[in-house]
C-alpha cells in the first residue's frame, strides 16, 4: 500500500525492508499521540544509524491539521497521510496511538496499544533486541 507523505512524496512500508521499523498509527486529536511522537523522535535520532526507522501514519482527514501539528512539534521521520484509514483497517487498530514493531524481514514482531509512562523504554529495549538480530 502506497501513501502520500506530508512532504509530498509517496511511501510504502516495503521501502523500509531491511530496517527495524516502528509503524505508528496516530491522529493530531489524540492526546497520548502527542506524547508518543516525541519519544519516537528520540528513538529515531538515537537508533536510526543502527538500521531503525519510524513511519508514522496519520489518520486525520485534513492534511493541513497534520502539517500544523508537525510544524509545532517537528519529527525526524516520515509521516504518511491515511485519511481513509486503510492502514488501521488492514492492521486491526482498535485504539490510538498503536504501534507495530516490524523486523528487518517485514514481519510484525510486536503490537503496542496506547502510550504511558515507561512505554518508550520498553519499546526501545525491544527495538534494540531486533536491531541486534533478536
Amino acid at each position: 500500500m502506497e501513501l502520500p507523505t506530508t512532504a509530498g512524496a509517496k511511501v510504502r512500508l516495503a521501502d523500509l525492508r531491511g530496517k527495524v521499523v516502528l509503524l505508528d498509527v496516530w491522529a493530531a486529536w489524540c492526546g497520548p499521540c502527542g506524547e508518543s511522537l516525541p519519544a519516537y523522535a528520540r528513538m529515531q535520532r538515537d537508533l536510526g544509524p543502527r538500521g531503525f526507522a519510524v513511519l508514522a501514519v496519520s489518520v486525520d482527514e485534513d492534511a493541513d491539521v497534520v502539517r500544523r501539528h508537525l510544524d509545532a512539534d517537528p519529527v525526524p521521520f516520515t509521516v504518511a497521510l491515511d485519511p481513509k484509514g486503510r492502514v488501521p483497517e488492514a492492521l486491526g487498530v482498535d485504539t490510538m496511538p498503536q504501534c507495530f514493531l516490524i523486523d528487518r524481514d517485514g514481519h510484525i514482531r510486536l503490537r503496542h496499544r496506547g502510550f504511558h509512562d515507561g512505554d518508550d523504554e520498553t519499546l526501545r529495549k525491544e527495538i534494540v533486541r531486533l536491531i541486534d538480530g533478536g
